[in-house]
């Protein structure tokens, strides 16, 4: 790819390494870049999308400068650790560049005149660039302290709790109890229940990166650090991302969310004894609710369709049945009873299947869960779901009736322990009060962990949900 060549002050460029977007990541794909080589970006600053094995996610740049060098094209699958862009922090001069550190032994004493004093003039930047949501990037060199400037770090500290807790620069008054982090992550602690006050800071600063947020989340051993590697040589993006093409076959490479589906499917169908059971029934009375539904001021700014009532239907037989709610141990062989219910959607997306989540269902009214659901296909469909929202699902309903299907036998998504498929919902012949009549009628599937799920509790499930969708009024006298 085409970089700029200036290299005589390596000290004036700083490289942004890939992070770990998701939980414990390994790689990513770089999806599309925004900037080039030449453009300036700054501290915060979105200069790439990335695909992991669970969404696709926008990186900002933790620093100011001008563009030097993208390591990777589009369509390439980086590890976490390797460096993808290399930025010029002081573009034309060293004024605005970190001082440089001590020369090579080597290098010759009167080859350019020493950065000593101007420098020194300026006094410390009020904030280091963070990359929002991982900490504070570590840097390779050190400004030597001027005599009476002792009140600048105490000025720099309060200005970073400033930018952490969203107020900017220009507040000076900040309750210094509150922990220190950026609002992204305060909003994954929020997600993932964690009181930020409980986690240990290791950004500078005692700043709270999205790694201590997960370390609270989830304690276990951090993994091997990612050992440096040479920068990998760049390739034309037709090599990176082309599929192999002949005139008998195409070959496409499997990576990202496709390649993470497959893996968890096979897992799944291989590691948990599936049943599934089936039972037909007629909705007619279910799509007149959901034309009145359209019509009551209540439901007003919110999507109503079928889905809605089948999915209430579904959190009414849950806290009938709450057994179904729960999950195999199989480190402690143990059942876990969960007494909440994140409700997962199947959502198809340009990039393949993805199991977004409604974290709190079960605490949800009917238009709080025509908003949520609503807003979780909206963002699938942009491909903004983050991995945060497809973690921590109990059930799912896979709705395959959009394609006009009757049915399914759905795989239970990894740790879940019931899963709902929906058929298309068509006007057959039915007997109705005794008279063959033209009603509205679907199939539902519902596949079940046997290892957590009998076929009597499984059975009770299925017939619940039919039961509503046939009499809506039992959301009422059931839920």
């Amino acid at each position: 790819m085409t970089t700029m060549t200036d290299t005589s002050n390596a000290a004036r460029f700083r490289e942004f390494k890939m992070p770990d977007v998701g939980e414990g990541l390994t790689e990513a794909e770089i999806l599309k870049w925004f900037v080039q080589p030449g453009d300036t970006v700054t501290d915060g600053q979105v200069v790439c999308e990335v695909e992991t094995a669970k969404a696709a996610v926008e990186l900002p740049i933790p620093f100011d400068g001008v563009v030097h060098e993208l390591r990777f094209p589009e369509g390439t699958t980086v590890d976490v650790g390797q460096v993808i862009i290399a930025v010029d922090v002081a573009p034309g001069s060293g004024d605005d560049a970190p001082a440089p550190a001590p020369a090579p032994a080597a290098a010759p004493a009167a080859a350019e005149p020493a950065p000593a004093a101007e420098p020194e003039a300026e006094a410390p930047k009020a904030r280091q660039p963070v990359l929002v949501g991982y900490g504070v990037a570590e840097s390779s060199t050190k400004r030597r302290a001027r005599k009476g400037t002792e009140a600048a770090p105490a000025a720099a500290a309060t200005a970073i709790q400033g930018e952490m807790n969203g107020h900017g620069t220009g507040h000076t008054a900040v309750a210094e109890a509150r922990p220190l982090a950026k609002p992204p992550v305060r909003k994954l602690a929020k997600d993932l229940g964690i009181d930020l006050a409980t986690v240990t800071p290791t950004g500078e600063g005692g700043i709270v990166t999205r790694e201590d947020v997960h370390a609270a989340a989830t304690p276990t051993p951090a993994p091997a650090p990612v050992q440096p590697e040479a920068p990998a040589p760049v390739v034309a993006p037709a090599q990176a991302v082309a599929p192999s093409v002949t005139a008998r076959e195409t070959r496409i490479p499997v990576k990202g969310v496709r390649k993470a589906i497959a893996q968890a499917m096979v897992g799944s169908a291989f590691t948990a004894p599936h049943v599934t059971e089936f039972v037909t029934v007629d909705v007619t009375r279910t799509m007149k609710l959901v034309a009145e539904l359209k019509e009551d001021k209540d439901m007003a700014g919110v999507r109503v369709n079928p889905l809605l009532i089948i999915a209430k239907a579904l959190l009414v037989a849950i806290k009938r049945n709450p057994e179904v709610n729960a999950a195999w141990d199989e480190a402690n062989q143990e059942i876990v009873q969960k007494h909440y219910v994140n409700l997962g959607i199947a959502a198809a997306t340009p990039r393949g299947l993805i199991v977004p989540n409604i974290k709190d269902a079960h605490d949800q009214t009917l238009p709080q869960l025509a908003a949520s659901l609503g807003e979780l296909v909206s963002t699938a469909r942009e491909g903004k779901t983050s991995p945060a929202a497809m973690a921590g699902g109990t059930v799912t309903i896979t709705n395959v009736g959009v394609f006009g299907v009757d049915t399914g036998t759905p795989i239970l998504n990894p740790g879940e322990s019931a899963i709902l498929a929906v058929g298309a919902i068509k006007l057959q012949p039915w007997v109705h009060k005794g008279k063959v009549k033209p009603r509205q009628v679907t199939t539902l599937a519902l596949s079940f962990d046997h290892r957590l799920v009998d076929g009597e509790l499984g059975s009770k499930v299925l017939a619940d949900v039919a039961a509503i969708l046939e009499q809506p009024k039992r959301l009422i006298t059931w839920g």
